[in-house]
């Protein structure tokens, strides 16, 4: 059917959905199931609401903790290339419809800012209506909304089809990757296309899992070589990556607030739990009265381009190398018991407090290797934990490449030698 009587159709349809009328024609079912939600939920048929913008560090924030930020590559190269950007829009957006990435030219984009399609958006089913991106929030499934199939009259010049990103791990709802454009954008094959590239996206997040866990055993194998009784490694979410003495078990069920020290879990009982790069080390109490080993963690920033922070536990010891600003940020929080505020460590690294984002996108980079030895409000290194600091002989060597003021501070400071070593 051509473009333009399709969408004459489909307005009639939906003024005979608003009158309570008999249809010209049967909206699709995944349409008129969204259009029952905007009835039931007060949306209003020719004005939608608009909820408060994210500012663009808030919008900053949520893309540096999204899973999304690892899949836009793939995205990227699985639409933009076969796209007309002067004539269509790609956005991603999160599981609460808050489009966090668009692409495409500049007039397109002008277009899309007048529909309020703008980077930091609120597109919730919800709060604007049927749309490509939040009705495929609320479905779970691919769906393409045309013209007057959108609830709100503001969007039907436009088409659009959104396909929901899942995390393979776990099935939980990532966000949505989706395309729209004017009305003579439309093609039947849009949603099938937007669908298959979704479909890949998530492939690529399970093979970065699949990898993760690899990793994960490299660390956790040798250690469990070297324990009596049953214990285990498992990543953030339960996965198992290495498993001695005890049946294996493709997952293991965390409980809540899940942490290093003595913790009951139910598939496994009382056990002691360890922090692991990337994950944890489980090992199963056998006799009441068995405590956690208290750790300690030596960060050596000795030699001019590698740095690495190694942990010591009950079961042994892992090293974990570090990126320059990982590293950095280990040296500030070692030379600060107290612990700093992101605000203060942002003031400390880049002489600009206000940079709280980056921070905290950092440290929380940092602390799901180093998870247990690291806590926050204010970041520091847990109570119970004992860190030496390893420097370099020559203070001008200590962390070269860095210009953050603290770390400039230091190496002038200690130009005549650097006194005693540790914490």
């Amino acid at each position: 059917m051509d473009a333009r009587e399709a969408a004459r159709l489909l307005k009639g349809v939906r003024a005979a959905a608003l009158a309570g009328d008999r249809p010209p024609a049967e909206p699709r079912p995944e349409i008129a199931e969204s259009w029952r939600r905007m009835l039931a939920g007060g949306v209003h048929p020719d004005r939608d609401a608009r909820s408060r913008m994210l500012s663009a560090a808030e919008t900053e924030e949520r893309r540096q903790v999204s899973p999304l930020r690892e899949i836009l590559p793939v995205l990227r190269e699985g639409l933009l290339p076969a796209l007309d950007t002067a004539l269509h829009i790609m956005v991603v957006a999160d599981a609460e419809g808050r489009l966090l990435w668009r692409e495409g030219a500049s007039s397109i984009l002008r277009k899309a800012d007048r529909l309020g399609f703008a980077v930091g958006a609120d597109w919730a089913e919800g709060v604007v209506g049927t749309n490509g991106v939040g009705t495929a929030l609320v479905a779970r499934q691919p769906v393409q909304v045309f013209s007057a199939e959108h609830f709100v009259s503001s969007h039907h010049d436009w088409t659009c089809a959104g396909a929901p990103v899942r995390d393979p791990r776990d099935g939980r709802l990532l966000g949505v990757v989706d395309v729209s454009g004017p009305l003579a954008t439309m093609h039947p094959a849009t949603l099938a296309w937007v669908s298959s590239v979704a479909r890949l996206a998530e492939r690529e997040l399970r093979i970065r899992h699949l990898e993760s866990l690899e990793r994960l055993r490299a660390v956790a194998s040798p250690l469990l070589a070297r324990l009596p009784g049953r214990a285990l490694a498992v990543d953030p979410q339960g996965w198992t990556a290495a498993v001695t003495g005890l049946a294996p078990a493709d997952r293991i069920a965390l409980p809540k607030g899940f942490g290093p020290g003595r913790v009951w879990v139910a598939q496994l009982g009382d056990c002691v739990v360890e922090p692991l790069p990337g994950g944890w080390l489980l090992r199963v109490a056998e006799a009441p009265g068995t405590a956690a080993a208290a750790s300690r963690v030596v960060l050596d920033l000795s030699r001019p381009r590698v740095w690495s922070a190694t942990v010591y536990g009950g079961a042994g010891s892992w090293s974990q190398e570090l990126s320059p600003r990982h590293a950095e940020l280990l040296f500030l929080l070692a030379e600060s018991p107290r612990g700093r505020s992101a605000a203060e460590l942002a003031a400390e690294l880049f002489g600009d407090p206000t940079r709280t984002v980056t921070v905290r996108a950092e440290l929380s980079r940092v602390r799901r290797h180093l998870g247990g030895v690291l806590t926050h409000r204010p970041y520091r290194f847990a109570d119970d934990v004992e860190v030496e600091l390893i420097r370099p002989e020559d203070p001008a060597e200590l962390l070269p490449h860095s210009t953050a003021p603290a770390v400039v501070r230091a190496r002038l400071g200690r130009a005549g030698g650097w006194g005693s070593p540790g914490r």
